[in-house]
């Protein structure tokens, strides 16, 4: 199958998490590891210490220390790129985590035949996503037997502002997540900010309209998409439903007139479906 080929986001500035030096209860070296581990992408093969520091905004000193700590505990492994440069993958302990995340989340597998069904009748790409900072994280992908499609997959990060799925999760989110939200993106590219701005109050309007949020070809110039968010139960932080693909096989027109509707009433069947099973 031939794929339409999108690049992935740049590494998601590091969570700003207020002040943490009065906060006795925040483990700074713990939040620093993690970090690390976030700036593996599903693209990279091994990252070396230097791109590590440049990705997460540390000192390479500190980079080191926390990658010979990863790697002693087995959430990084020792490799080396294609031309012989030492680095680092993600180790199995990375590995483990992932799997059990993936096999508690029970609505993958919920809503996994009503995604084909959709993929199928729109020949489409129709993906499950949850958020992580500042992108969102497919867990689920379901793609038509059309020869052209996108070349995400489980695992892949889309940024939370320039997408549809991210929209949808701002617009699907509580006012004062989406607050916080907001000034987070802000602070990553205070020069983009008002455009940015702009797009998102615009975005949370159609959502309101028509019960989706759309991107026509903002993130990736050929992709267009819409997508719909909704809480898969009491407590339970936003999922978002997205259906996209190239843009000359999927027209706006076509996704707001043809596609909408059959989008909105999957994701009421996930949540009504939620609320039986919680």
């Amino acid at each position: 199958m031939e794929k339409v080929r999108t690049s992935e986001p740049a590494a998601p500035a590091r969570a700003i998490v207020g002040n943490v030096k009065e906060d006795r209860h925040f483990v700074t070296a713990l939040a620093r590891g993690l970090d690390v581990l976030g700036a593996f992408r599903s693209r990279d093969r091994t990252l070396g210490n230097q791109e590590l520091a440049r990705r997460c905004g540390l000192p390479k000193s500190t980079i080191s220390r926390l990658t010979y700590t990863l790697t002693k505990q087995g959430y990084l492994e020792h490799a080396q790129d294609g031309n012989g440069n030492p680095g680092y993958r993600l180790g199995s302990a990375v590995l483990a985590l992932g799997s059990a995340m993936l096999a508690r989340m029970d609505m993958r597998q919920l809503a996994r035949p009503m995604m084909q069904e959709l993929a199928d009748s729109s020949q489409a790409m129709v993906s499950l996503g949850i958020r992580d900072r500042l992108s969102m994280i497919y867990v689920e992908n379901c793609r038509s037997e059309s020869a052209l499609t996108l070349s995400l997959d489980v695992g892949s990060r889309i940024p939370l502002a320039s997408t549809a799925m991210g929209r949808a999760y701002l617009a699907g989110c509580s006012d004062s997540e989406r607050s916080a939200l907001m000034e987070r993106i802000r602070a990553q590219d205070e020069k983009a900010w008002p455009q940015t701005r702009d797009a998102l109050e615009l975005a949370l309007v159609h959502y309101r309209e028509h019960g989706c949020c759309a991107s026509f070809g903002e993130w990736q110039k050929d992709v267009n998409a819409i997508a719909a968010a909704f809480r898969p139960g009491s407590g339970r932080s936003v999922m978002v439903v997205n259906c996209g693909g190239p843009g000359f096989k999927l027209s706006p027109q076509f996704l707001m007139t043809e596609v909408r509707p059959q989008l909105v009433a999957l994701v009421r069947r996930l949540q009504n479906a939620a609320g039986d099973a919680w």
